[in-house]
């Protein structure tokens, strides 16, 4: 197997780019070296920076598994026209080095599968997975599942996504991150006020919560978050990486299952 590519963080901030919210059921953009392929007819003209590439299709195009079943492959470059690229029949695939270590995470830490998730919390596609995909993937997977969450904001659309991700980190500190990222993916609203009444009903040190809040301890961590996924290519939410393959988009249960099997059967290079 070739080895992992690996995309470089840069110190300085990185300016917020346009970010796409796919639809659910979307057909996901799968990566492949050099080609990607967009299969709305509506989409951006520019996903992806960086050699953020895709390719193939297979069931409902996911990661180029069965060479008989491709389509043709859009390959998009970053500044220039989209042009038609035919598949090869042998596709080379692109593990993005997404680190996982550090980072808020439920699951066994020696599970074969790590989920990374770059999610926003006030992204309704983000929620809708989190309700009928996440436990379900949990659940069809015992023990062999780790899912790491990293913050991926859109504060151009979702004002209240950035504060929110400090929240949970704050709540984090007192060992409830994953009870506050429940609650807050449940919630029909945002703000000071709901961050306040979830750490109460969990039973957190108030005093300790409101200052994490009010001094932005973790705002450079979420931010950095938001660069590292920038800077790799991440353009929509949510977005995960599969043992570092990347699904894009608030995919159906049937499209994670399809690659997880294959990577659990050592199928992929």
């Amino acid at each position: 197997m070739p080895g992992m590519p690996t995309k470089s963080t840069r110190t300085k901030k990185v300016v917020e780019e346009p970010v796409i919210e796919p639809e659910y059921f979307e057909e996901p953009v799968i990566e492949q070296e050099e080609t990607v392929t967009f299969k709305r007819s509506h989409f951006y003209s520019v996903l992806t920076i960086f050699g953020f590439a895709a390719g193939v299709l297979l069931g409902y195009v996911v990661w180029g598994f069965d060479p008989d079943a491709i389509s043709p492959v859009v390959a998009a470059q970053a500044a220039g026209p989209v042009v038609e690229a035919p598949v090869t029949e042998e596709p080379q695939f692109i593990r993005y080095d997404v680190a996982s270590e550090g980072f808020p995470s439920i699951g066994p830490e020696n599970a074969p599968i790590t989920i990374v998730e770059f999610s926003d919390y006030q992204c309704p596609y983000c929620r809708r997975w989190h309700e009928q995909v996440y436990q379900p993937l949990l659940n069809e997977y015992p023990g062999k599942i780790r899912v790491v969450y990293r913050h991926f904001p859109l504060t151009s659309i979702h004002p209240d996504a950035f504060p929110a991700a400090e929240a949970a980190m704050c709540a984090g500190e007192q060992n409830a991150y994953w009870q506050f990222h429940e609650k807050i993916f449940s919630s029909d609203a945002l703000g000071s006020s709901v961050y306040t009444q979830y750490a109460q009903e969990l039973g957190l040190d108030m005093t300790a919560f409101d200052a994490c809040i009010t001094e932005h301890k973790y705002q450079e961590a979420v931010q950095a978050d938001l660069d590292f996924a920038v800077n790799l290519g991440v353009r929509s939410t949510p977005t995960f990486f599969i043992n570092g393959l990347a699904i894009v988009g608030a995919q159906p249960l049937d499209i994670f299952k399809q690659v997880i099997d294959k990577e659990l059967a050592g199928e992929i290079p």
